[in-house]
């Protein structure tokens, strides 16, 4: 009998500390701040690694196709401690700077050998995205094993891959390759397997109503795993000279989204709300 007090005095208070531990867990909102688009200009990568730095980005997206992907990889080698991840890509939008496979694939390239600009067919782009194109299967996985390889040599803390402008949800394939290369490179932290929730927001065209609505929306968060992301950047005569048709204000647009992620306000709205900011490898934790 004795013996039987002396083990529930110990199994007890152990019970009641993971009881307490797992009741604090269900109380906590932890979000993901994701960047994309790193490589693409240099206006991005400066923006990319200063909202990391000195504002809330926890993880950025870096295009290996990108033409200032070299400067990307000296950024990232420097900055060990973001978490990064490879952005898949398939298509290169915009008008006056393009990008070209690193292999020889010709089923998702144009007349000019640049990446088709667009995913789904759209207004403007008809006949030029990859839901209008045949893919050849075995072309596309060579290109995205040849950009995950690449970019797992040259940035050795790479944890996940992403696509951009979302190509693997086009059909069934793309997505059953997109997620087994992932679990074949050991990049598979996809957050809706983890159940972690994509958050966004709705604004005006200023950075004020851009600011006022992600406070909005970081204040009406309720306990639970997020993730949020944008494209930062800088308006510089460089980035003024991205556009596509639909969105001819790149450069105006993704410098508010680094004002917003260096925000003061944003960040005490985060520390008044007990928000733990997070990444991707925490995912894995």
């Amino acid at each position: 009998m004795k013996h039987l007090i002396k083990i529930h005095r110990v199994i007890i208070p152990v019970f009641l500390v993971l009881f307490n531990m797992s009741c604090a867990q269900d109380q906590r909102i932890r979000l993901i701040v994701r960047g994309d688009d790193m490589g693409m200009a240099q206006a991005v990568n400066d923006a990319c690694i200063r909202s990391y730095r000195e504002g809330v980005m926890t993880a950025v997206e870096v295009m290996v196709p990108g033409p200032w992907f070299p400067d990307a990889v000296r950024l990232l080698n420097e900055n060990p401690e973001l978490d990064v991840g490879i952005h898949l890509t398939l298509t290169s939008e915009w008008s006056h700077v393009k990008s070209r496979p690193l292999t020889q694939g010709r089923s998702f390239v144009d007349e000019n050998g640049y990446f088709l600009p667009m995913v789904w067919s759209v207004e403007g782009y008809e006949g030029r995205s990859l839901m209008d194109w045949t893919l050849d299967m075995n072309e596309v996985e060579t290109e995205l094993r040849a950009q995950i390889e690449q970019a797992q040599r040259l940035i050795p803390h790479i944890t996940h891959i992403t696509d951009h402008m979302g190509f693997s949800g086009l059909n069934k394939e793309l997505g059953a390759l997109f997620k087994r290369l992932g679990r074949e490179y050991g990049l598979d932290i996809f957050p809706e397997e983890t159940g972690t929730q994509k958050i966004t927001y709705q604004f005006d065209e200023t950075t004020q109503n851009k600011k006022e609505a992600f406070i909005k929306m970081l204040e009406g968060l309720t306990p639970g795993d997020y993730y949020f992301l944008d494209h930062p950047g800088l308006d510089t005569p460089e980035l003024r000279g991205f556009s596509h048709v639909g969105y001819e204000n790149v450069a105006e647009d993704r410098a508010s989204v680094t004002m917003l992620f260096l925000s003061e306000e944003v960040k005490k709205t985060i520390a008044a709300k007990n928000i733990r900011l997070i990444n991707y490898a925490d995912l894995r934790k």
